[in-house]
């Protein structure tokens, strides 16, 4: 009596499976982070920050992410279940089953939330971006056109997954994965330039100037930037080299890794510690035991000469030890 052996390739199933695990494992930190999130945003800020001017929006980009990686989650969950228990019989066993993920209309579902929920996580960075660079045209213009050329290149890769070709011959997801880790790359590079040339002209003002607040703003937007740039580097590699196996295990899990990274830095927000426009465009509170005895009207009757530097009006508010801050208008290197 013979019996059918499907074909098998023990390698590729263990990555899916792994990938599964590894999902489960960043679906939960995201949830539990989504929750964070949404208490901090609820709570007045600590620092009495304008959170309650974008509290909406981020209120908003906190629920839509958070259910449309849900329903991508549950898809991909249920298929690995149809995988190794319900079409464990099909034709090609679950080989089969893991090749032709886009044949099945439950997987294209978890592919488009899961692009979707990534056009919202590039907006929020965008518009920190924007706000930490004060509008300024010539950072919104390339960036706004390199999230264009993303979503134009997501909707080809959906249009293609809907024909029911096979995920590693979309040439295009490789041209999406690109663009979307190069404008993460190139929004770290120009925050912490933005943040580190402000430290220095305030540096230039005040000899012994308190340059944590800058330091510490821009260790936030790296560490949260690192993680997934790292692993959507090795997803880029494995993925234009053809190595199903690693392919599979990122690609399950790369858009929790982009939504932790993102909740993090919402959760700083909703907690006073985050740049926003009024603070992209006047210097922040400086931490000093230092007090000046002039006044704002002593120092408006100074000629321009006394001032220093091209005019660029900032507001530098010098705390005391009495918790009193006194506010000095100084004028900073364009």
């Amino acid at each position: 009596m013979s019996s059918y052996t499907p074909q098998t390739n023990l390698s590729i199933e263990r990555f899916r499976l792994d990938g599964m695990m590894l999902l489960c494992v960043c679906y939960g930190i995201f949830f539990l982070l989504t929750v964070q999130a949404w208490i901090a945003l609820m709570q007045r800020p600590r620092y009495g920050g304008k959170i309650a001017d974008h509290r909406l929006a981020l209120l908003f980009y906190v629920f839509i992410t958070f259910v449309l990686g849900t329903i991508s989650f549950g898809m991909n969950a249920r298929y690995t279940e149809m995988i190794w228990i319900d079409l464990r019989d099909a034709p090609g066993g679950p080989l089969a089953l893991i090749e032709d993920y886009m044949n099945y209309r439950i997987n294209f579902v978890a592919l488009a939330t899961g692009h979707i929920q990534e056009w919202f996580m590039q907006v929020l960075l965008l518009h920190r971006c924007f706000v930490i660079w004060n509008w300024s045209r010539w950072v919104m213009v390339p960036m706004i056109t390199l999230y264009v050329a993303m979503i134009g290149f997501s909707i080809i890769v959906l249009i293609e997954a809907s024909t029911g070709v096979a995920f590693y011959n979309i040439v295009m997801e490789l041209a999406y994965l690109c663009v979307e880790v190069g404008l993460t790359v190139i929004y770290t590079v120009l925050v912490t330039n933005r943040l580190f040339v402000m430290r220095g002209r305030m540096r230039q003002i005040i000899a012994q100037y308190d340059s944590s607040m800058y330091d510490t703003i821009a260790l936030m937007v790296v560490e949260s930037a690192a993680l997934y740039t790292v692993f959507a580097i090795v997803f880029i590699v494995a993925f234009a080299t053809y190595s199903n196996g690693v392919t599979t295990l990122c690609f399950l899990s790369i858009g929790k890794i982009q939504g932790i990274a993102q909740l993090f830095i919402i959760i700083r927000v909703a907690r006073g510690r985050a740049v926003t426009h009024e603070w992209s465009t006047r210097t922040p509170a400086i931490p000093t035991a230092m007090a000046f005895s002039s006044t704002v009207s002593d120092l408006t009757d100074m000629t321009d000469n006394a001032r220093i530097g091209k005019p660029e009006q900032n507001v530098v508010q010098l705390y005391a030890d009495s918790e009193k801050a006194t506010e000095v208008t100084v004028s900073t290197a364009a």
